[in-house]
């Protein structure tokens, strides 16, 4: 069986000429980097969220260690969720094709036998799986939640966190095993083509001492026999041209990615993104939402000027503004962009409204101002309701929002009132805003 040519577990089955441990070797190193960066901005979207603060704020519960390097969230650079989150999305997004063209470079390998030959042997073959089930599940899971593709059981942010847990664990036990092999195939390759040049400058040369060709030949490293196919099929392009293949490939992605993050007239190139493209319409209130007001279930009469009040409770009590009431204080502006996880961001839109440590003083908080649980008119979904951290509350730029670019709120953006803070992922700015209560949460 093993040894069958029309079976996968024949060395025979798998002909193309391309493999080999140094085209395998070059894909890795690009992984090692690109997915290195991947988890780190990843842990760094989950702190985003401030999750210690309060439990509507944590889509993962019970992460127990997993959460040791969690801090409070700073508020500036106002773009740095924008930076960090457009990275982590790019960045995988444009990784997919090495990542495809790695496993089919030692896809030979999964289909070995006999499945483990020692303990040692089984153990790597386990991280293995490991390693290319957890990698397929982070990128799949993270391209449906990019796309707005909600197909997969139960909520992606407790999914992809605990995936990217197991895929790192596996893709630090692989690199560790193999980064020797890896460093000695890439340098490998270049002492060949050193020793090839050298070569045909004394290809002239008559004689050479034997012991000069030996020491050549100790330095040329061989292929891995698992990866070179034995009876290879005739070459069609070289390695060198199969990795500028790929390398096209990851190009074509990240420029039609990249503008979903840089905003502007960029977001026409993001052809892939399902915010890319135009803003949605013109003028001041004319750009990308997520959540329009049809769809989070807001009623025009709930949002009316007779209707609707804004209750702040605080250590003073409760306070409830209407939002003429909410005009008749001080206001202030606020340049700022609104960035998700999906990637995508605004470019900065210019705020105007009331400063939430303004609000909190309304109900006792004169000096530094509390945390604040702030709850929206929308009465299903994700994220209709957040906690904020005090140092949140307390930045000149966090308002209750009234205007943007000079005009009311339109309904999809959060009229009659929504929350911007800088430097928040777009979910923690909540729209349609109904209560705040400030307080340590």
């Amino acid at each position: 069986m093993r040894d069958h040519p029309r079976l996968p577990t024949s060395p025979g089955f798998w002909r193309s000429p391309l493999r080999g441990t140094w085209f395998t070797s070059v894909l890795g190193l690009v992984l090692l980097v690109g997915i290195t960066v991947l988890f780190v901005t990843g842990l760094v979207s989950y702190a985003a969220y401030n999750p210690n603060l309060s439990r509507v704020n944590d889509t993962t519960p019970d992460k127990g260690l997993l959460g040791f390097y969690l801090f409070s969230w700073p508020t500036g650079p106002v773009w740095l969720y924008r930076f960090t989150q457009g990275l982590h999305v790019t960045l995988g997004i444009t990784l997919i094709p090495v990542l495809l063209a790695k496993l089919w470079s030692v896809v030979p390998k999964l289909f070995t036998l006999p499945p483990a030959r020692s303990v040692a042997h089984a153990l790597e073959r386990i991280s293995l799986l490991l390693l290319v089930g957890g990698g397929l599940f982070e990128f799949t899971t993270g391209v449906l939640n990019v796309q707005l593709d909600y197909v997969f059981p139960g909520s992606f942010y407790p999914l992809h966190f605990y995936g990217a847990w197991v895929f790192f664990g596996a893709f630090v036990a692989h690199a560790v095993l193999k980064m020797p092999t890896a460093v000695r195939a890439v340098r490998g390759r270049r002492l060949r083509e050193a020793v090839r040049s050298r070569e045909e400058v004394r290809s002239q040369e008559e004689v050479r001492p034997r012991e000069e060709v030996r020491s050549r030949e100790e330095v040329r490293p061989r292929d891995d026999d698992d990866l070179v196919a034995p009876d290879p099929d005739p070459p069609t392009v070289s390695r060198r041209g199969a990795l500028w293949l790929v390398g096209g490939g990851s190009l074509l992605l990240f420029l039609t990615t990249v503008g979903q993050s840089l905003g502007g007239p960029f977001r026409r190139t993001a052809l892939l993104a399902p915010h890319g493209g135009a803003d949605p319409v013109g003028g001041p209130n004319g750009f990308q939402i997520n959540k329009t007001a049809a769809y989070a279930g807001i009623d025009a009469t709930e949002t009316s000027a007779e209707a609707w009040r804004l209750v702040v409770t605080g250590r003073t009590g409760t306070v409830r503004l209407s939002r003429a009431q909410l005009l008749q204080l001080p206001l202030h502006s606020s340049s700022l962009p609104i960035a998700c996880v999906e990637g995508w961001s605004t470019a900065d839109q210019w705020w105007r409204g009331v400063r939430l440590r303004d609000l909190a003083a309304l109900v006792g908080y004169d000096g530094d101002p509390p945390d604040v649980f702030v709850e929206s008119l929308q009465r299903h979904g994700a994220f209709r309701r957040a906690a904020l951290r005090a140092n949140q509350v307390a930045d000149p730029r966090s308002l209750l929002a009234l205007y943007v670019n000079g005009e009311e709120l339109s309904p999809d953006h959060g009229h009659p009132a929504r929350i911007i803070v800088p430097a928040a992922p777009g979910v923690l700015n909540t729209k349609w805003v109904a209560r705040l209560t400030f307080g340590d949460l």
